[in-house]
């Protein structure tokens, strides 16, 4: 699967690369309709973007937080463990 993907990876490589050597000069005009029909299609997609962040806002902030909690419980426990284990040395009645 892999080396089918790798190799249609390299033939549309390959022809990008002759298109791209073989093109010609287009004389073309863009007018300023098409400007604007550029512009609202990349603010949709931005404020499309920024909807779907401020809908799953809550479970995205919720995830990170868990992340970092149990990295403090790490830290906690191997902090807990080295302090119990110094006490025990350095413990004179034990």
């Amino acid at each position: 699967m892999k080396k089918k993907t790798g190799i249609l990876l390299r033939m549309a490589f390959l022809a990008t690369c002759l298109s791209a050597m073989f093109m010609m000069n287009a004389q073309a005009y863009l007018d300023p309709a098409a400007t604007s029909y550029i512009v609202q299609i990349i603010s949709g997609v931005v404020i499309a973007c920024g909807v779907t962040v401020g809908i799953f806002w809550k479970k995205i902030r919720l995830f990170f937080r868990k992340m970092r909690m149990k990295s403090l419980e790490k830290k906690l426990a191997k902090k807990s463990g080295a302090d119990s284990a110094q006490s025990t040395d350095t413990n004179p009645n034990g």
